[in-house]
């Protein structure tokens, strides 16, 4: 058996309030989070910089990319899923 552990990510799912919606690029193609709004998220490491990015669940985006900056939002919730 193979020693070598695949990344699994945590059982839980992560909520969290859109605390800022301005500054939409006028180049973005596909859904925007509305400020106040609590979303199911997933927090991802951006693949070139390594820095943390929000991904909306269910939210859909063609261009530039479908995530968000950190500070757009505040995590409200943990949910531990069995």
């Amino acid at each position: 058996m193979s020693k070598v552990k695949l990344p699994v990510p945590p059982p839980v799912q992560q909520y969290a309030r859109c605390v800022d919606d301005s500054r939409r690029p006028s180049d973005h193609i596909g859904d925007w989070p509305k400020a106040g709004q609590v979303y199911p998220i997933q927090v991802r490491r951006n693949a070139r910089t390594g820095l943390p990015q929000i991904h909306v669940l269910g939210f859909y985006a063609e261009q530039p990319y479908g995530a968000f900056a950190r500070h757009r939002f505040e995590t409200v919730a943990q949910v531990w899923l069995n």
